[in-house]
Formats: structure tokens, sequence, C-alpha cells
């Protein structure tokens, strides 16, 4: 029996510049709803993983809106310090997302940890867990991550969150110093995005 395709679609995120990237990765065609719009908070992440609190947010907008939703739940994971922020990402930025402030956290956290820091490959990675959730309580999940470094200095003015000092393995270039069309065919979203692409 053939899929029934997905036209009309909750994405389940207060974070503009997610919406704004999820919205580039769908078809034009399918008509997208967002929280922001009709004044639905979030959810709390009460999660211990990424996939975990995808799952929440995609079950708890579908279940608010009676629609099909997708969530996304992601965030970068820094080797030297115990893979933080990692689930935390969005919480660093604090209550107003205020991602200058998480990155000076970054900076400070691995100053603490290690003055020479700046001289060495930090490793780090970002991870995107996606769900759909259907009405009918039915959801799946998929996962993708793109491994890099971290920058010693904020380069770039793209993008949003750490963007501007995570430098994918083997580039140059920060994720907010590429071009919006560059940096999804090879990031953790549009990776996830290519296991769940065929229900759209």
């Amino acid at each position: 029996m053939k899929r029934k395709k997905i036209i009309n679609l909750f994405v389940g995120t207060n974070n503009r510049g997610k919406l704004r990237e999820i919205k580039d990765l769908l078809s034009s065609k399918i008509k997208i709803y967002s929280p922001y719009k009709l004044k639905i908070k979030s959810p709390k992440e009460t999660g211990t993983t990424f996939k975990e609190n995808s799952l929440i947010k995609s079950k708890f907008f579908s279940k608010k809106t009676g629609m099909i939703c997708l969530a996304d739940d992601s965030g970068l994971e820094i080797n030297a310090l115990g893979k933080k922020p990692g689930i935390f990402s969005s919480r660093w930025a604090g209550p107003t997302g205020n991602f200058n402030n998480a990155i000076k956290k970054v900076f400070r956290e691995l100053n603490n940890k290690d003055k020479n820091w700046k001289s060495k490959k930090i490793k780090a990675r970002f991870i995107c867990s996606l769900s759909i959730c259907w009405p009918n309580g039915k959801n799946i999940t998929r996962s993708g991550k793109i491994e890099g470094f971290i920058s010693s200095k904020k380069k770039g003015k793209n993008g949003f969150g750490y963007d501007p000092i995570f430098i994918p393995i083997k580039r140059k270039l920060t994720f907010a110093q590429m071009s919006p069309s560059h940096k999804f065919k090879i990031d953790h979203r549009s990776k996830a995005f290519k296991k769940i692409k065929n229900f759209f």
C-alpha cells in the first residue's frame, strides 16, 4: 500500500532559526504551521537524550493541534567538556535564547579545562534527532550528526546558535561562514531529514 504523503505539517519549535532551516528542507508544496503563530508554548524537555526530547515535542504539539507534527532536538557536543552542552545546548543560551552568552560560556568552560585549548583541535559534533508524530500516536525518529572542531573565535554571520564556532571536519569555514545552501548539504539536520524525506 502506498504511503500517504504529508501535505499539512505542524513544525514543533519556537526557535525561528531552526524553523527557517526546517522549512528550507521541506517542499514548498507543504503547508507549514508553527507554535508561535498559534501562541503555543513549547513543553518542558525532560528527556535524557536528543531522541527523547524530540519525541516529547512532537507528541505534545500533535496532541495539542490534532495535526501531524515534525519536531527537532539538536545540539552541540564538545569532547573536552564531557560532551556538554549536549541536550542542554539551547538552555546554555538562557531564557531569552542569547547564543552570544552560550558561546561565551563554551569558551569560559574550555578555558577552565585547559588554558591552551585555543592552540589545540577541540573535537565536537552537532547532533540532530527529528521525529514525526501523527494524531493517532504513531511516531518515528531519525538522527543525523556531523563531526568537527571548535573555532577559537566566533566567525561568520549566517546560521544561528553555535554555528559561528563550529568547523566541520575537512572544512576551513565555520557553519556561520558558509552559505545556507552549502551548510544544508552537509549538516546534521539535513542528514537526519534524508532519512525521513520519503514521508513528504
